[in-house]
């Protein structure tokens, strides 16, 4: 059976990075019992499309879920729980930002059943840390880190990116220099991209060239790899084997109900068509719509050069790659179909094949973006 996660979204933040593009709304203030309730409103909903299947991993996502108090996230668990089947070794992840980070709140998320902290650091330097428009600077993420710990985190992961404004190498090398000091088992270490209808698309900040960030990439991988990480997604390193469990679900093609306010989800039938669902954005909207007649505001049938192209998408970042059996369990199509794309991706080195899967080569690993578009609906 289709692994299944929830995904709980909780939109609001202090301040709106100009590199985000997240259904995240800057507010000092909101109204966390009623989003609370109209969450709990919403499960009760979502839970006919579980269809007895066990829940495998929660995520709270943003926004900035650690502005919400423990008493609000142990209701959503226990709503959860009640609603749900859940698996007994249920993961259960919040994001948190260094600006909002409190112990007692920390050790209240532990209590209420969070196991998995992912904290937003993006960097140790306030030069960079400024650039980016974050409002923590270098102490907070080292202050929200020995909370983490403080509060019983064994599991958390710390959130880094390189590739930022006037940047330099050494000071990417710095970041993740730092980073490892506080061991975490986890490390999502990503390039800063510029997305459409952002604040840094429109004016792009002064981004180091390519050669700087494949420099950048490169050592940091073997700063890395020494310290004990294995690179098992494009941004993800763990020790220990200790991957996120969640993404990896996403990255395999697997299903997940998204609730809250602009969440996505992603669902499978008994006949194996699979379905894209989206709820209402706004976060007062979102509760209006719960309160109502239910929050969902599309489904879309996903066609079969849809679901090869998002599976390719998610799997082709794994560093192990896809293993033709999940290739054609999720999609429903024979490995046959690929055989003129995979024409192509020889021809230009971006696969290693055998007889069990596929992966990207050295070569594709570093042409990601080339290698998923010769999956594009039109080219299979």
């Amino acid at each position: 059976m289709i692994p299944l996660s929830l995904y709980v979204h909780l939109p609001w933040c202090v301040s709106r990075c100009p590199y985000c593009d997240f259904n995240a709304h800057a507010a000092p203030t909101f109204d966390e019992s009623r989003y609370v309730e109209c969450l709990v409103r919403e499960f009760g909903q979502a839970a006919g499309e579980a269809r007895d299947r066990t829940i495998e991993s929660v995520f709270f996502g943003g926004g900035t879920p650690s502005r919400f108090s423990p008493t609000a996230i142990r209701r959503v668990l226990d709503a959860i729980r009640t609603e749900f089947d859940c698996s007994s070794s249920l993961e259960v992840t919040l994001e948190a930002n260094p600006q909002s980070a409190d112990r007692e709140h920390f050790a209240g998320y532990r209590e209420a059943g969070v196991d998995r902290l992912s904290i937003g650091v993006q960097s140790f330097d306030d030069h960079c840390l400024r650039r980016i428009g974050r409002a923590h600077g270098r102490e907070d993420a080292c202050v929200a880190i020995d909370f983490a710990r403080q509060a019983g985190f064994s599991r958390f992961n710390l959130d880094l990116m390189y590739g930022l404004p006037n940047q330099q190498v050494n000071q990417a090398r710095a970041d993740l220099e730092r980073a490892l000091e506080f061991e975490p088992e986890h490390l999502s270490w990503y390039q800063l991209t510029l997305e459409p209808g952002t604040p840094f698309a429109v004016k792009p900040p002064p981004l180091p060239d390519g050669d700087h960030l494949w420099e950048m990439y490169q050592e940091g991988a073997g700063i890395l790899e020494r310290a004990g990480y294995a690179q098992y997604e494009v941004s993800a390193w763990c020790r220990d084997g200790a991957v996120c469990r969640h993404n990896v679900n996403y990255w395999e093609y697997g299903d997940y109900l998204g609730v809250g306010a602009g969440a996505h989800g992603k669902l499978t039938d008994d006949s194996g068509e699979v379905f894209r669902t989206v709820q209402v954005p706004g976060p007062d909207d979102w509760m209006a719509a719960a309160e109502a007649e239910g929050a969902e505001i599309e489904r879309q049938h996903r066609d079969a050069g849809s679901r090869i192209f998002e599976f390719m998408l998610g799997a082709l970042r794994l560093k192990a790659g896809v293993a033709w059996s999940l290739f054609e369990a999720r999609t429903g199509q024979p490995r046959k179909v690929l055989s003129n794309v995979l024409a192509k991706a020889r021809a230009y080195s971006l696969v290693d094949e055998s007889p069990q899967g596929l992966c990207a080569s050295e070569r594709g690993w570093r042409y990601l973006n080339d290698l998923c578009e010769l999956f594009l609906p039109d080219s299979v």
